[in-house]
């Protein structure tokens, strides 16, 4: 340690962090939408209104769900940090939000069809497939996935000792991950030249030294979120389904990594995205390009927004992996057995 131990008593909380109280109001007021969009499933279901008037109101309710905490973050002085986490929470309740809108337009298609179609849970019988429940809106809107289905696999039981230790191992890495920002990120940052003002040399030079801890910090944050979070939220509410992630790190293509790392989101653009772009007569490489700008949208507005900074590099950086999965995919192809792509990767 260079400059000594440089983490603050006050990283995590501060007197300075009572101005982002706006932001608090607002991740409390983001209910008030789910429970929008279940008045307006039950009108549906019910023949009150048409359906294209519902898949109207569903626009509405969604769209206003993501502009609002973006006009709350652009009209209050707040941290980056606490922008970041409402902005976060913002997409997945809005991921949530079509999901939900867009699996119980398709169970009411089939209730009146009485055939099955594609988007709807397989396993559903012709005999469940009512209106939703306030209870299973609320069960899923705090379940660790992104996909709506009136029911889902459950636990027997809550391991009350193994949630423990997950909680513990939560707290310690989160704590890691503030240490590795504050000794190591930070003075990195504070004391280099602006990239455009110190040279290219200055830049590269930079970007070097920020790169292996950005890698530790990466590799906790993914550790905290999807192994130890996702599952502590998966233990209390006794949810089945824990296949958060599969074996990314060893995956030998870009195409491969992005459908292992992050299996909600996967899952979620491959039903919401994916899927009803192909069925649609879209070609497979119009529907991957879809797929992946919707996410470069949603990666652009966590990251910009916060920062008050609208240079879509998330956007950019997102967008870039098409090319990127052509040439692994090429590299997989000619130079077959080797981990020409996973070093590419990584």
């Amino acid at each position: 340690m260079k400059y000594g131990l440089l983490i603050r008593a006050g990283f995590w909380f501060n007197s300075t962090s009572l101005r982002d109280w706006p932001l608090l109001m607002c991740c409390l007021s983001l209910p008030a939408f789910p429970l929008g969009a279940f008045s307006v499933e039950q009108l549906a279901f019910r023949n009150v209104i048409t359906d294209a008037v519902a898949t109207c109101l569903h626009i509405i309710l969604t769209t206003a769900e993501i502009v609002y905490p973006v006009l709350v973050i652009l009209m209050c002085d707040s941290a980056v940090v606490s922008g970041f986490l409402l902005m976060f929470i913002a997409c997945i309740v809005w991921l949530k939000l079509v999901s939900f809108a867009h699996t119980n337009h398709d169970i009411r298609q089939l209730t009146i069809s009485g055939k099955k179609v594609d988007n709807a849970p397989s396993t559903a019988d012709m005999d469940n497939l009512q209106a939703p429940t306030l209870g299973s809106l609320i069960y899923f809107m705090m379940a660790p996935t992104l996909c709506y289905q009136p029911s889902y696999p459950r636990t027997e039981n809550v391991r009350k000792g193994w949630l423990i230790r997950q909680i513990i191992l939560y707290l310690i890495f989160t704590g890691i991950q503030g240490f590795i920002i504050e000794q190591y990120i930070n003075p990195i940052v504070v004391n280099s030249q602006h990239p455009l003002k110190g040279g290219l040399l200055n830049a590269v030079e930079t970007v070097l030294r920020l790169s292996l801890p950005n890698v530790y910090l990466w590799l906790c944050m993914f550790y905290c979120f999807f192994h130890l979070w996702l599952n502590i939220l998966a233990e209390i509410l006794r949810f089945g389904d824990r296949e958060f992630y599969k074996d990314w790190w060893n995956a030998k293509t870009i195409d491969e990594y992005w459908r292992k790392w992050n299996m909600p989101v996967h899952k979620w653009i491959v039903r919401h995205i994916y899927f009803p772009c192909m069925r649609s007569g879209i070609s497979k490489e119009v529907a991957v390009f879809v797929s992946f700008f919707v996410s470069a949208v949603l990666h652009e507005l966590v990251v910009a927004v916060p920062c008050r900074i609208l240079k879509f590099w998330a956007f950019l950086g997102i967008m870039l992996q098409i090319p990127l999965i052509t040439l692994t995919s090429c590299l997989k192809s000619k130079f077959r057995d080797t981990m020409a792509g996973n070093m590419i990767f990584w």
